[in-house]
């Protein structure tokens, strides 16, 4: 009899865990500096495509997020210290990152490339680069990319905090090109006043070794619980045609399944 009082005991205290955890709010790490995928509005808040597709699956699972601020470089930091439980910040799943973190599948595709001032000749090789001062944001797979393949062809390479102080630089002219998400640059700077005057310029790029396999959210190592849900999630709002209208709020394409251009 004590045996069976002490197994429902023990079954209700599961459950009391689970119902707690499953009430328990997801912290979600952002960098709110890249537009159009995260950025500030004019009244503080945070807007973008990876805003909203957060809030989309947490709608699902239905969980409330809460939204962590944090830079770029500090997110993993963050996730291992369990500061925040998941990154949703265009994060490309790479090998390397793969060492630190578990990345759910891709929610989205994009190849990086180069702007620099329109009719700017720079060829497959990027021997033009030579000289060239390229900004590029700290700890992002940019970075490593820019100083492992463009830096050995003769490019200063730069490090900022943000993309945003890097177009700065680059409308002043103390930088001469920056190399970045191509859909970030298309709609955060080419088509914007301060953009005018510049273009992509050379090949798209898309190696695996630094661009990985797209573009995932981040759990910690061995959070199957969130990797999960967080997948079945994702397929749910695609399946459902929430993603969609999402993706077609910011853009004009298939960002999805995005091909290099």
């Amino acid at each position: 009899m004590k045996k069976l009082v002490l197994l429902g005991a023990l079954a209700l205290s599961v459950l009391s865990m689970q119902a707690f955890a499953e009430g328990k709010p997801l912290k979600i790490g952002i960098e709110a500096a890249y537009p159009p995928f995260a950025s500030k509005a004019p009244d503080g808040s945070i807007v973008g495509f990876d805003y909203d597709i957060g809030n989309a699956l947490c709608k699902q699972m239905d969980v409330k997020c809460t939204w962590v601020e944090q830079e770029f470089d500090g997110l993993i930091p963050a996730l291992k210290v369990r500061k925040i439980d998941a990154i949703l910040s265009s994060m490309s799943i790479t090998d390397d990152r793969k060492k630190s973190v578990d990345f759910t599948t891709r929610y989205y595709l994009s190849p990086a490339r180069l702007v620099m001032k329109e009719g700017t000749t720079v060829s497959d090789s990027l021997d033009e680069l030579k000289g060239k001062k390229i900004g590029v944001q700290r700890g992002s797979i940019h970075d490593r990319f820019a100083r492992e393949v463009l830096a050995p062809k003769g490019a200063d390479i730069k490090g900022y905090s943000t993309q945003n102080e890097i177009y700065l630089d680059v409308a002043a002219g103390r930088l001469d090109g920056t190399v970045a998400d191509a859909t970030l640059l298309q709609d955060g700077f080419l088509k914007t006043d301060a953009g005018k005057g510049y273009a992509f310029v050379g090949p798209s790029f898309t190696e695996a070794k630094y661009f990985g396999d797209g573009i995932g959210i981040a759990v910690r190592k061995g959070d199957k619980e969130n990797l999960e849900r967080i997948n079945a999630a994702i397929a749910a709002i695609r399946a459902n045609g929430e993603y969609k209208k999402i993706q077609d709020k910011y853009f004009d394409f298939d960002i999805y399944g995005a091909d290099a251009k």
